[in-house]
């Protein structure tokens, strides 16, 4: 590792989340993906992780692997040995591996992982790895039930939560009303708001206000496009998940809100097969 261990949130620019490594220009939640968004001078990761039959950390969103992969079936049916055989592909057909969250954090030590926890099975675990100073700093676990943080949080204290999908929506139904915020709601240091419920927005000044006078910065996923991007950050909001981490580096290069501090690498090995 070249420099200290970072620790997630502590830049105060607008973070910059490649979703699923950077969906948009990698086979996702790949060693690919990360590798291409971290080229890019992206520090903030996002991913989903599920267990695997014999209790594997795994970097992967869906219940079954026929979407995006060579396989089929039930994810939580396969042990780590039969998921090496399968292959996630890209939008443009390359493959690559479905990788364990070790590995991604071993691989990429000075990234910032947001991880979207699946499966409520893989607590206990998570708990365990984050265990690691070097790895438990550079996490935010985000996506899940309340119940499943507090879990985690009596586990591993010391991680990072984002707010639980009750926690939010109150946030979110409460700064709309103007009515007071439940203080447990202070639970997380980040609120991860979806652009859309439905064909709703869910994104407003109002709440952005509200979330901070409370200490949570608000992140919103998932948005691609620049004059989207734009609209948010003139709103005021702390972070923007994106499938295209290139889209949004340029946007936030053009407002001079980039964290400028170069690559982190991107090792030759890692990347996806043709």
């Amino acid at each position: 590792m070249s420099g200290p261990v970072p620790r997630y949130g502590d830049q105060h620019a607008p973070l910059a989340i490649a979703h699923r490594g950077g969906a948009a220009l990698a086979p996702e939640n790949t060693l690919a993906a990360f590798g291409r968004s971290v080229v890019l001078g992206v520090r903030y990761l996002e991913t989903d992780v599920r267990l695997t039959a014999d209790g594997e950390l795994m970097c992967f969103h869906d219940e079954g692997l026929q979407r995006v992969t060579t396989g089929s079936g039930p994810f939580a049916q396969r042990t780590r040995a039969e998921l090496d055989a399968v292959l996630v592909r890209g939008a443009d057909g390359t493959l690559a591996p479905i990788p364990s969250l070790a590995e991604a954090l071993e691989t990429f030590p000075e990234a910032c992982f947001t991880v979207d926890l699946k499966d409520r099975a893989a607590i206990a675990p998570m708990a365990r790895l984050l265990r690691r100073e070097d790895y438990g700093r550079r996490v935010c676990v985000a996506g899940a039930w309340d119940g499943w943080l507090e879990l985690l949080r009596s586990q591993a204290p010391h991680v990072q939560t984002a707010l639980g999908w009750r926690s939010l929506t109150t946030l979110i139904s409460t700064s709309r009303a103007g009515a007071p915020v439940p203080a447990r709601l202070v639970q997380g240091r980040f609120a991860h708001v979806p652009l859309h419920l439905g064909r709703v927005p869910v994104h407003s000044a109002a709440l952005v206000r509200r979330a901070a006078r409370l200490g949570v910065r608000v992140v919103v996923w998932t948005v691609d496009d620049p004059a989207q991007m734009h609209h948010l950050l003139d709103m005021g909001v702390d972070g923007l998940i994106s499938d295209r981490p290139d889209v949004l580096s340029e946007v936030m290069i053009e407002r001079g809100s980039w964290p400028g501090e170069g690559r982190i690498g991107w090792p030759d090995e890692v990347g996806a097969r043709g």
